[in-house]
């Protein structure tokens, strides 16, 4: 190489090395577009649009959510994922459509996630074991000895092949040896009044999903899926104070990421910026009702959760024979 032809690439080499420093001084000059795989009016929606509001005011810029709900979570991936990685086009999904996904939709699956990589945490939410208020159950042990008096007979519901709410089952029965009759329902909204007319006997759920047939008396808690009690609930005891393994940890994170290719400072900026908008009292407050509890993971810790979770859900569905394809 002459010199001339090595002055050339370098002064190239230069300018594209601040490109990103300077996106990220600019960023945002024009609005923002949150898309989101889950429906209007759901607990994700509703605090993903307060998060959209304050990183508003915080940019200075309109950030608009979109929702794309349905096909297990792939009409919002297939739309993002041609958006150019420049941090305007962003995309909620939770832990399960990253890690549970790519196992379940063997043909597509994996292809689907591994178009985005990690911006940025919201909030995690663990789940309920519930059952109607007229079930003989008290705790998890009665629960767990009913299924092992009769194999296959107890039933539990869930809101799809594959959901949190089955899997989750899925790895109760692991721990315990257990076998169980999976009962798969359209909705949510077709789930707890199931549950609550002993339909099915039992099922998971998160509060938000969950808390209207409770209130009105149709529905009792056993535990909380978790190693810690819930604060809205404290008279909830966990799953191992109720009588089942410590192991059984059912939980859901939420998350927003990004088309592959976006900057690290890029990155870097928008995880700190929602970051600062999750620490404000009224976000605080309104995920409080939800009980999400807000978390500000690196992009790093985010990509550690999804792995963590994923060997599990490999092990589960391959355990259970579950395809969705």
């Amino acid at each position: 190489m002459n010199r001339q032809t090595f002055l050339a690439a370098l002064i190239g080499a230069t300018a594209f090395a601040h490109l990103p420093a300077h996106a990220q001084a600019d960023f945002p000059s024009k609005p923002v577009s949150l898309y989101t795989a889950f429906a209007p009016g759901s607990g994700p929606d509703a605090t993903l649009r307060l998060v959209a509001e304050k990183l508003g005011k915080l940019w200075n810029q309109r950030v608009m959510v979109e929702n794309r709900p349905g096909g297990g979570g792939f009409i919002a991936m297939d739309t993002v994922k041609r958006a150019a990685p420049d941090g305007y086009t962003l995309l909620q999904l939770d832990s399960d459509h990253l890690a549970a996904v790519p196992h379940l939709y063997k043909q597509r699956g994996a292809d689907a996630v591994k178009h985005f990589e990690p911006v940025a945490s919201i909030f995690r939410t663990t789940f309920m074991v519930a059952v109607g208020s007229e079930s003989k159950w008290k705790n998890m042990g009665d629960l767990i000895a009913a299924a092992k008096a009769e194999p296959g007979k107890v039933t539990y519901g869930s809101w799809g092949v594959g959901s949190p709410g089955h899997l989750g089952a899925e790895l109760l029965e692991e721990l315990t040896g257990i076998r169980m009759q999976h009962v798969p329902y359209r909705e949510v909204s077709q789930l707890f009044p199931a549950v609550a007319t002993g339909d099915v006997a039992w099922s998971l759920g998160t509060l938000p999903s969950s808390s209207g047939a409770y209130k009105a008396g149709k529905l009792r808690y056993l535990a909380v899926a978790s190693p810690k009690r819930l604060p809205q609930m404290p008279d909830v005891p966990t799953v191992q104070e109720a009588g089942a393994p410590a192991g059984f940890d059912v939980n859901a994170f939420v998350v927003l990421v990004a088309p592959k290719g976006l900057p690290v400072a890029l990155r870097n900026k928008i995880n700190a910026d929602v970051a600062k908008v999750i620490a404000d009292p009224e976000i605080k407050a309104r995920f409080d009702t939800f009980a999400f509890e807000p978390i500000t993971w690196t992009p790093e810790d985010i990509t550690r959760g999804v792995e963590a979770k994923s060997k599990v859900y490999e092990i589960l569905v391959k355990k259970a024979n579950i395809s969705l394809d």
